[in-house]
């Protein structure tokens, strides 16, 4: 990009007059599905929110937990907390997913993939989860689906909250932060951290290991902006997130202590300007980092470095038509490695240019979007999706979606030494699916079935050389659904799928058959009772399917009470059968743990 150009749109967004995106009511609202806001009735794709008082009441969970109790959705982990962890959206692969921090991205550049496992649950307000192909969207690697994480906001009267947990393995968790609004500015800070003794990442039984692998998190995020005049304001945003995990190496001796330092943060300035009653201009620009540096026996001196540094700006146009909205939005990319490996390439650009059209009337829903990229690494790439609704009635709607999406290889597989391919093309995919949707007052209820091909995977050769060697078919069901009945509420989801290699008819490494959550909470006066299953089928932890992970099934149970006002006591208890079970097993093939049954209580104090 020229200088002259980035200047230009810096100056725009620090001095122009801004759209107040806060007149929309979120609660109510998705904008992932479309990058603009659109009730949840009306999305045409698979979308799910987690709203606020979800988070709260999943207690001392992770982010990696909470998502994994979300329908098309599994994890993987190699340890405790702290240690590596995937989500998997569809069968899809876990660097097959785009993943926003208030609209930036955090991803490694090196892996592809975001570190889940250090993002902290305290500092989030609002998850939404868009499954299925979305690169018309989002550009590279949205082949899954989208995960964007909003932070705490700034809206009302100022108000103070904070937490304070202790749990098993001596899990110490603290969250503060204050938000509201004075005048024309909202503002919000908030700090949280984790300390954990956690347990031995590597099975014990049959390892000489017997250490505890502990990890601590400090974090803290922040935005400020100001309403110049009405409908037009301006702002800044933030997120810091630092954590250290102790993890087993089966490569180290036995008594040497490997360790990890990973940060992740984000900032930008933005600008939303409603030009006119037609036209809404949001700019944002700013920059998005992955740090990871590791220590063990056979690191270089200062820890092994991979480090991320991705540059972003978006310049999003909304026309409002006498029919429908038409959005035109152009992205820009600038990805840059800093490594203790020497990788022959470091740094790649890529510019997006987007059209599409969103429909939402009294009976039917339509959206139609179209991209090209042109990167600076592998050259252009073109994208589409169309998606359409219809209504039956109030109750009743069908919707049908096809769509195509990319991912970019990542510096690892491209220029790696010794082991990298800098002539690989990214992987490609088209997403068929459909859906039928039932929402009343007290009941919600779909089945989505979907038929996903995927080419030119990015897998190993007999030589064990990066190759665009597979092909994945992934073709499923989910069904979800949800009763309120008076003061209980269940819901739950069952995913029944086959994520195969097509030429082998293997299952894709780590992931299932068959997949459930459900749920139930009861509200009887000040106390809250929740209960939680998962169940999964069998995986494998390679792709020859030799390496069997068994098939498991957890229980969970929370317990809330409201004693004073804004103040709350909450105790959650974790595997309470104290199941064995496994997410991933190490290169040696032993079992990563995973935790038994533990409890965390924790006391709120949180003002409406």
């Amino acid at each position: 990009m020229k200088k002259t150009t980035l200047s230009s749109l810096i100056a725009l967004v620090l001095c122009s007059p801004v759209y107040a995106a806060d007149t929309i009511d979120l609660k109510d609202m998705v904008v992932t599905a479309s990058r603009t806001p659109q009730a949840r009735e009306s999305t045409i794709a698979d979308v799910t929110v987690i709203d606020n008082e979800e988070i709260q009441r999943a207690g001392q969970s992770t982010l990696v937990e909470v998502l994994s109790r979300q329908a098309g959705i599994e994890m993987s982990s190699s340890g405790g907390a702290g240690t590596v962890s995937g989500i998997f959206i569809r069968g899809t692969n876990a660097s097959h997913v785009v993943v926003l921090i208030d609209g930036m991205r955090v991803d490694s550049a090196t892996l592809g993939s975001t570190a889940f496992e250090n993002l902290p649950i305290g500092q989030i307000d609002r998850i939404e989860i868009l499954r299925g192909p979305a690169s018309t969207l989002y550009g590279q690697d949205a082949i899954g689906g989208v995960i964007q994480i909003f932070t705490k906001k700034g809206d009302g009267a100022p108000k103070l909250n904070a937490s304070l947990g202790y749990g098993t393995y001596n899990t110490k968790r603290a969250n503060a932060g204050v938000r509201g609004s004075a005048v024309d500015t909202r503002f919000a800070l908030n700090v949280s951290s984790l300390d954990t003794n956690s347990f031995s990442a590597i099975d014990t039984k049959n390892k000489d290991y017997n250490d505890k692998d502990a990890y601590r998190n400090l974090a803290f995020s922040g935005n400020l902006s100001h309403q110049i005049e009405a409908g037009h304001e301006v702002g800044l945003q933030f997120l810091h997130s630092d954590g250290r995990v102790h993890f087993d190496n089966p490569f180290n001796g036995s008594n040497f202590d490997s360790k990890a330092d990973s940060k992740q943060y984000s900032f930008a300035v933005f600008s939303h300007n409603q030009f006119t009653d037609l036209w809404l201009s949001k700019v944002r620009i700013g920059e998005g980092a992955d740090e990871s540096r590791t220590y063990d026996e056979f690191s270089v001196k200062g820890g092994d470095l991979f480090k991320t540094r991705q540059f972003q700006l978006s310049w999003q146009n909304d026309f409002k038509l006498p029919v429908g909205t038409l959005t035109l939005l152009y992205d820009n990319l600038n990805q840059k490695v800093k490594s203790t490996v020497n990788f022959t390439e470091n740094e790649r650009e890529n510019d997006g240019f987007v059209a599409s059209y969103l429909l939402n009337g009294d009976a039917h829903s339509l959206q139609l979007s179209a991209r090209h990229d042109n990167n600076s690494q592998f050259g252009s790439h073109n994208t589409g999706s169309i998606g359409y609704g219809f209504k039956f009635n109030p109750s009743w709607r069908a919707t049908a979606s096809i769509g195509t999406a990319f991912k970019a290889p990542t510096f690892n597989d491209l220029y790696y030494p010794f082991f990298g391919n800098p002539n690989l093309s990214p992987e490609k995919s088209r997403n068929v699916e459909a859906s039928l949707r039932y929402q009343a007052d007290n009941t919600s209820a779909s089945a989505t079935i979907f038929h996903h091909k995927i080419r030119d995977l990015i897998g190993y050769d007999d030589a064990f050389n990066v190759m665009n060697v597979n092909k994945a078919r992934i073709n499923g069901l989910s069904l979800s659904a949800s009763q309120q009945l008076g003061d209980l509420h269940l819901g739950g989801s069952v995913d029944i799928q086959s994520p195969e290699d097509e030429k082998s008819g293997n299952l894709l490494v780590r992931r299932a058959n068959r997949h459930a959550n459900l749920n139930a909470n009861y509200q009887m006066a000040d106390w809250r009772f929740g209960a939680e299953a998962t169940a999964s089928s069998v995986r494998y932890n390679n792709a020859s399917n030799t390496a069997k992970l068994s098939g498991y099934a957890l229980i969970n149970a929370t317990v809330n009470y409201q004693f004073a006002k804004d103040w709350s006591v909450q105790a959650r208890a974790n595997n309470i059968l104290d199941k064995e079970y496994a997410l991933g097993l190490d290169f040696g093939g032993e079992p990563y743990n995973t935790s038994g049954a533990n409890l965390f209580i924790n006391i709120r104090y949180q003002p409406e």
